[in-house]
């Protein structure tokens, strides 16, 4: 039941492309996430990439300037000609194969190294892309704290509903309005009951907030009607980005009953541009288990593996820069912390499981995101609503700023990053995105 781990993951393991070794780098050699991108400023054709470094390693180059096995060759197909989502239908055992050779060829004293010099491009000359089609958004709410504090602010004697410690809850999100990092959101026209009013009033949200997630990417689907069975979960788990959903809480507020969330979390989601692969996290494992007083998983969310390893050790972080702060030239201030092992209540592939459980067909390149990733402690909160108590507490920033919810002008900005004993640490690369004004109505 233990994690499958190979030479990529050997932690001493340096490559050619020196950028690749500094000890805080995102990318070394033993991550190599997938993503697409552009030259900045060009209109070449979208490619798909590894970032290794600063630098991202052309796939539609290096399949042809490469030397590559036959089979390498035929998985890299998919990959040189932009189509990310045909790689991630293939077996995982060709991906992982895929993987080693661009390792191999990667690695220091590599003699492919003067034939995929030419296949790089700094990663600050390229503009990244939604890294493939996302034909289906599905966002669960599997942070427990965040559940509990959210609850608390609604219902302080029942916070979390009776089915919390059953069953996966998540909705149904919109997948045409997700982007990536780097974009700039506009702020939500929306219809909000004011307190006291005694109609509802349309206008620009004014408690807008972001929530710090990991987006996971489905690999091979299943037939309409089939099922994924646990043991069978990681076959169909392709990787992992940071995700922000955003949200209006005052539309929220006034629309989510009975149906849940619509208006107030479709208009906007960051993700980072960088998937990291299952592969690459192999050794940040751990154990998983819900409290021996909670209710166990019922059988089709449990297995072995997921109690032996279910888990992942990545570190999450919330950064703020204000507009003020960027006109002073301020660095960003880190407003949380928190560890998504420690914060899920469901796995990854329970996740996934439950989604396809009454037969739901999942796709190739399906976003499932985890929901908000708070911690256990009150400085921890995954969201504003959560750090300014609903915004009863304003958080008072190093130069002097408060914030109960986003104004104009912030950017915000999720960082993560595995780490765990005796493994290279590897990261997801920003997940940034500015709020701009709302336009008239």
């Amino acid at each position: 039941m233990s994690a499958i781990l190979d030479h990529t993951h050997d932690p001493a393991a340096q490559s050619w492309v020196a950028s690749a070794n500094a000890a805080d780098a995102d990318f070394p050699i033993q991550n190599l996430p997938y993503g697409l991108f552009r030259r900045a400023g060009s209109n070449d054709s979208p490619r798909v990439g590894v970032a290794i470094g600063a630098q991202i390693l052309d796939l539609n180059r290096a399949a042809s300037a490469g030397r590559w096995s036959s089979a390498e060759h035929v998985a890299l197909q998919p990959l040189a000609r932009g189509d990310l989502n045909a790689f991630m239908a293939l077996p995982s055992a060709q991906r992982r194969a895929l993987r080693q050779a661009l390792f191999d060829a990667l690695l220091a004293g590599s003699k492919q190294e003067a034939a995929l010099q030419a296949c790089l491009l700094p990663q600050d000359e390229a503009e990244m892309l939604v890294p493939c089609r996302i034909g289906d958004y599905t966002d669960f709410y599997t942070g427990i704290h965040h559940a509990t504090t959210v609850g608390k602010l609604f219902r302080p004697d029942n916070p979390l509903l009776p089915n919390y410690k059953w069953v996966p809850i998540g909705y149904h999100g919109r997948s045409s309005s997700i982007g990536v990092s780097g974009q700039q959101v506009r702020r939500p026209l929306g219809q909000l009951m004011p307190p006291g009013a005694a109609a509802p009033e349309r206008a620009p949200a004014k408690r807008l907030d972001y929530e710090l997630e990991l987006g996971v990417f489905v690999a091979g689907g299943n037939a309409l009607g089939d099922t994924i069975p646990m043991e069978a979960a990681d076959e169909h788990l392709f990787g992992v980005t940071l995700l922000n959903d955003w949200s209006a809480r005052d539309v929220q507020a006034w629309e989510y009953q009975p149906l849940g969330p619509f208006l107030a979390k479709n208009f906007a989601t960051t993700i980072s541009p960088w998937i990291v692969t299952m592969e690459a996290l192999e050794p940040f494992r751990c154990a998983f288990a819900h409290p021996a007083e909670d209710p166990q998983p019922l059988p089709y969310l449990d297995s072995a593996k997921n109690r032996a390893a279910g888990g992942y050790e990545i570190e999450l972080e919330v950064w703020l820069q204000t507009a003020q702060m960027r006109a002073a030239g301020a660095e960003p201030t880190r407003l949380m912390r928190s560890n998504f092992g420690r914060s899920a209540y469901w796995t990854l592939a329970q996740m996934l499981t439950h989604h396809a459980s009454n037969g739901c067909n999942l796709q190739p390149g399906d976003l499932l995101g985890t929901g908000t990733q708070s911690g256990a402690f009150a400085e921890e909160g995954g969201s504003l609503l959560e750090l300014s108590l609903g915004g009863k507490q304003s958080l008072t920033l190093p130069n002097g700023e408060t914030r109960s919810f986003l104004q104009d002008g912030d950017t915000v900005i999720l960082r993560g990053y595995a780490v765990k004993d005796g493994a290279r640490r590897i990261g997801f690369g920003d997940c940034a995105a500015t709020v701009l004004p709302a336009k008239s109505a």
